[in-house]
C-alpha cells in the first residue's frame, strides 16, 4: 500500500512540470487567446444591431479625419506636380530693343541654374493679350504697341523649390534691363501654407475624434461589464483572475475597433468613388490628367492599426475602472 501511494505521488511530481510547460507554452498561449478571441465575436453576434451601431459610430470617427486627410495629399500632390512647372517672367524696359533682348536671353540661357528661356517679343505678347482678351479692334486702334517683350524663364529642377526660386528672382530683378522680375507660381507658397495648416488642423480633429472613440468603446464595455456582472461574481468565487476576466473584453474592444476600420475605409472608399467623375471632368478642362488617389492598401492598414489601438485602450480603461469594483460578497 505504501509502495503504490509512493508511486502515485512520484508520478504526479514528475507530471506537474509537463503540465506546466504545456500550459505555458505558445501554441497552448495563442489557443487561449484564439478561443477568447472568438468567444467575444461570438457574444458580439448575438445582439448583431447593437454592434453594428456601435462600429458605425467608429467608423464615422474614424473615416472624417481619414477622408480629410486624403483629400489633402491629393491637392498636395496637385500643387507639386504644378511646382515642377515653376517658372519666372522677366518684364524688360520699353527702351529695350528686340535684339537686345534676344542676346539677353542667350546670355541667360547659359546660366547653370536656368534651364531654358523664351522670347516673346511685343508684337507676340500683342497678338497673344487680343486673342485671349477679345479687344482686339481697341487694341488695333492703339499707335504704339504698349506691352514690353518678356523672358519667360524655366529654372533646372535643383532651383525649383521655393526658395531657390527666390533666389533666382531676385538675381533677375537685379538686371538693369529687367522692369519687373515675376515669379509665376508665387501662389502656390501660399497654397502650401494653408495645406500645412489644414494638415495641423486635420490631426486636432483627429486628436478630439480619437477621444471620442475611446468614450465610445469604454461606455460600451462598460455596459457589458454591467449587465454580466453576476456571472464575473460567479467566476471569482471559483477562484478566476481579473486578467482571466478581463481578456473577453479587451478582444471587444479589438473587434469593436476593428469593425468600425473596415466601415471607415468604406466610407472613405466610396466617398472618393462619387467624386473621381466629377474631378477628373474638372481636370480635363485644365488639360489635366489629374485622379484622385486614396491609396486603398496603406489605408486600410492605417485605420485598422488605429482602430484597433483605440479599441483596445478604450476596453483597458473601462475594465482597469469597473472590474475592481466587483467583488463576491
Amino acid at each position: 500500500m505504501n509502495r503504490r501511494t509512493g508511486n502515485s505521488r512520484q508520478r504526479a511530481r514528475f507530471a506537474w512540470p509537463e503540465t506546466l510547460r504545456r500550459a505555458l507554452s505558445p501554441r497552448t498561449w495563442l489557443r487561449r487567446h484564439a478561443q477568447v478571441a472568438l468567444e467575444s465575436l461570438g457574444r458580439l453576434s448575438r445582439n448583431p444591431l447593437a454592434g453594428l451601431m456601435t462600429a458605425a459610430v467608429i467608423g464615422i470617427a474614424l473615416a472624417l479625419p481619414a477622408g480629410l486627410y486624403a483629400m489633402l495629399e491629393n491637392l498636395q500632390r496637385l500643387s507639386g506636380g504644378w511646382e515642377d512647372q515653376a517658372g519666372l517672367s522677366v518684364f524688360l524696359g520699353q527702351d529695350v530693343t528686340e535684339s537686345a533682348a534676344q542676346q539677353l536671353a542667350g546670355t541667360l540661357d547659359a546660366w547653370p541654374e536656368v534651364d531654358a528661356v523664351t522670347l516673346v517679343t511685343p508684337a507676340e505678347a500683342l497678338a497673344e493679350f487680343s486673342r485671349h482678351a477679345g479687344f482686339a479692334d481697341v487694341l488695333d486702334s492703339l499707335e504704339d504697341n504698349p506691352l514690353p517683350a518678356v523672358l519667360l524663364v524655366t529654372p533646372v529642377e535643383s532651383h525649383s523649390t521655393p526658395a531657390t526660386a527666390a533666389a533666382l528672382q531676385q538675381r533677375l530683378q537685379d538686371l538693369p534691363e529687367t522692369e519687373l522680375a515675376q515669379l509665376d507660381l508665387q501662389w502656390l507658397q501660399r497654397l502650401g501654407a494653408m495645406l500645412d495648416m489644414a494638415k495641423r488642423g486635420v490631426l486636432i480633429v483627429s486628436a478630439l475624434l480619437a477621444l471620442a472613440v475611446l468614450l465610445v468603446v469604454g461606455n460600451t464595455i462598460r455596459l457589458e461589464i454591467l449587465n454580466r456582472r453576476e456571472e464575473i461574481v460567479v467566476i471569482k468565487l471559483i477562484g478566476a483572475t481579473n486578467g482571466f476576466i478581463r481578456r473577453p473584453f479587451l478582444y471587444s474592444g479589438v473587434w469593436y475597433g476593428s469593425f468600425g476600420a473596415v466601415i471607415a475605409w468604406l466610407m472613405v472608399q466610396g466617398g472618393f468613388f462619387i467624386l473621381a467623375e466629377p474631378a477628373q471632368r474638372l481636370a480635363m478642362l485644365y488639360q489635366s490628367d489629374f485622379r484622385l488617389e486614396t491609396l486603398p492598401l496603406l489605408l486600410l492598414a492605417v485605420l485598422l492599426t488605429g482602430g484597433i489601438l483605440l479599441g483596445l485602450l478604450g476596453s483597458w480603461l473601462a475594465v482597469g475602472r469597473h472590474l475592481d469594483a466587483i467583488e463576491p460578497a
